[in-house]
């Protein structure tokens, strides 16, 4: 079954151009500043959003985006009003949206009942950042798709494994170590992600220190789709809660997705 995230990539399959996903962090500062920064975003040219569910330990971030989690979880933000926020945007927008969340939230919620929740809400794809291969099987009668990370370090036999039973698109991270802005990319990416393509023919799409228009642009010769996250989370924490802010993230949004497209 077709759900957002196929349908948009098939759409940027047709119009030969590659897919801009930027993060936020749900919540952060607030999550009625999570809807306006969504809509900024789609407007400013988002083809698919990453929400990241705000945790207390969020072991695979690197600081900035640590520190929005605790901006988040400080100003409230749970799951159901993560899941109310979708909502809201699903008024007004049908943009994929894809869950970025480690494994203990989910579990502490109840599995089952995270996906059949999630997935009323509008939610399309899951991104577990600690949930081993072995142990990740989508749902039985879920429409929620999980959505597969491989590593730099990942060995071949595992990527055919991982690549085996993914669905939507696979996040190929583009260096070892947390998320966070850097300011080069790693020489191996090209052969990497050719590798990848000989085991799915999944989109691919590239996260993981691309901080701006410059990377994300070289980025996109390799990739389907590239995602940026602690730089527009960075921003966001530099202008708060201000209405000013929504206006900086979306013109940075812009120039991105202008690279990308």
């Amino acid at each position: 079954m077709h759900n957002r995230i196929d349908n948009c990539f098939a759409r940027l399959r047709s119009e030969k151009r590659k897919g801009f996903i930027p993060y936020i962090c749900a919540g952060d500062p607030n999550l009625g500043r999570t809807l306006d920064l969504a809509f900024a975003l789609e407007k400013s040219g988002a083809d698919l959003l990453e929400l990241g569910l705000p945790f207390s330990d969020p072991l695979a971030d690197g600081i900035v985006n640590q520190l929005a989690a605790q901006r988040a979880l400080t100003a409230g933000a749970t799951i159901r009003g993560v899941f109310d926020c979708v909502r809201e945007i699903r008024k007004k927008s049908q943009v994929p949206i894809v869950l970025y969340s480690y494994l203990n939230p989910i579990f502490q919620f109840g599995a089952e009942k995270f996906h059949r929740e999630a997935e009323d809400a509008g939610v399309d794809g899951l991104l577990i950042l600690d949930l081993p291969p072995e142990e990740d099987v989508d749902l039985p009668n879920s429409n929620v798709l999980h959505i597969r990370l491989i590593a730099p370090t990942t060995p071949s036999d595992r990527i055919r494994q991982i690549a085996k039973n993914a669905r939507g698109f696979l996040y190929y991270v583009s260096r070892e170590g947390v998320t966070g802005a850097q300011d080069s990319i790693a020489s191996s990416l090209p052969e990497k992600v050719a590798e990848l393509r000989k085991c799915s023919d999944l989109p691919i799409a590239i996260g993981f220190g691309i901080s701006n228009a410059d990377q994300a642009r070289k980025i996109a010769q390799h990739a389907d789709a590239v995602v940026v996250g602690s730089a527009i989370v960075d921003l966001i924490a530099k202008n708060g809660d201000k209405p000013s802010m929504i206006e900086k993230v979306g013109a940075f949004a812009r120039e991105l997705a202008g690279a990308v497209h």
